[in-house]
């Protein structure tokens, strides 16, 4: 059995990295920040009506979830990416670049760019597209030319309603769905499911191993009704040889790191110890030292996911430094259960530019 430790950091998704529990479960903290939900849920659905002012000269494919924290958009973005391109598209990446100093707009650089300047996810897109980070993604439209792209893929913009989208992905974390299906701050769900689902084109259901969170049956049933495309999707680890039997401390500053180490142990490896930071959460000398630590007296191998070695790349403290190389890291792709058939949908994409 696995003990976990979490690390909470601050900031992020409305001032927290970690999802606090009554997310998942309800009571009574639910119940009390109800009439705040409300107002928030209206602002939110009025924000998604609002028809979109600025339309992109390619094709837009915005890849989101409804709810807050990572539900496994930026393998998702990536796999798109991948299909985009047998399909004969050029495409980009653009994303707000959370985590990072520049405003942009700016092409990612990883010769010159750390996460601490444009965020750990844009540094992994741009190991397989033209990745562009822009806080206004308005303006990232600039450098679309410099890309050479003729498809735009949007990471984590599903929300966003300034910009036209030819296709909307909703990628659903099936361990977790909807958690206590609340609208924020009472639950996680940025606005009311039935506007998101008005603007869904499909939802990728992203399973990682655990078990299907109880809500889940009920959000697909929905989707079936409004007969949207439902894409089942399983999380795959780069290596899982490497992985099989081994005992390791695995540790991670995703929005569920609980995800994380369900995957390495559907890849056969012995997960004894789990450490849980913040989404997006810098680790310090302290954090890196009591990681050390605790691996070698337990005997333990240090796992970490991509995300997380992007954040200690270029940092050059001693304790870091010793972390980063100690660290195995557990690359995934997103694998789709029918790959023809997500093929088929970015097929109706149009292949002219927007006038």
């Amino acid at each position: 059995m696995a003990r976990a430790c979490n690390r909470d950091g601050a900031g992020d998704m409305a001032g927290l990295r970690r999802a606090p529990a009554f997310w998942t479960s309800g009571g009574w903290a639910a119940t009390l920040l109800a009439p705040v939900s409300r107002i928030w849920g209206a602002v939110a659905a009025a924000n998604l009506r609002r028809a979109p002012t600025v339309h992109a000269p390619v094709p837009v494919i915005a890849v989101g979830n409804f709810t807050a924290g990572g539900a496994g958009k930026t393998p998702t973005t990536a796999a798109l990416v991948r299909l985009a391109r047998r399909a004969g598209f050029a495409p980009a990446v653009l994303s707000r670049g959370y985590g990072g100093r520049l405003a942009g707009p700016v092409r990612v650089d990883a010769s010159r760019h750390a996460a601490m300047d444009v965020g750990d996810e844009p540094l992994l897109h741009a190991r397989l597209a033209p990745t562009i980070v822009a806080r206004d993604r308005a303006a990232g439209l600039a450098l679309l030319p410099d890309c050479g792209a003729d498809l735009l893929v949007l990471d984590d913009g599903f929300q966003n309603p300034t910009l036209a989208k030819d296709l909307s992905i909703v990628v659903v974390d099936r361990g977790f769905a909807l958690g206590n299906g609340r609208v924020m701050p009472a639950g996680p769900l940025r606005a009311p499911l039935a506007d998101q689902l008005d603007r869904a084109s499909a939802l990728v259901a992203i399973s990682s191993g655990e078990a299907d969170a109880p809500g889940l049956e009920a959000l697909l049933a929905e989707a079936e009704g409004r007969s949207l495309p439902v894409f089942g999707a399983h999380l795959v680890p780069h290596e899982p040889e490497k992985l099989a039997g081994r005992r390791v401390l695995a540790w991670a500053g995703i929005g569920r790191p609980e995800k994380f180490a369900a995957t390495l142990r559907a890849a056969g490896a012995e997960v004894v110890d789990l450490v849980a930071f913040g989404d997006h959460q810098p680790i310090g000398e302290v954090e890196a030292d009591d990681l050390l630590a605790r691996a070698t007296t337990a005997g333990l191998d240090l796992v970490t996911t991509e995300k997380d070695a992007a954040r200690l790349a270029g940092i050059t403290t001693p304790a870091v430094m010793r972390l980063a190389l100690a660290s195995r890291v557990a690359a995934v792709d997103l694998v789709f259960d029918d790959e023809t058939a997500v093929a088929a949908l970015l097929g109706t994409l149009p292949r002219a530019r927007h006038p």
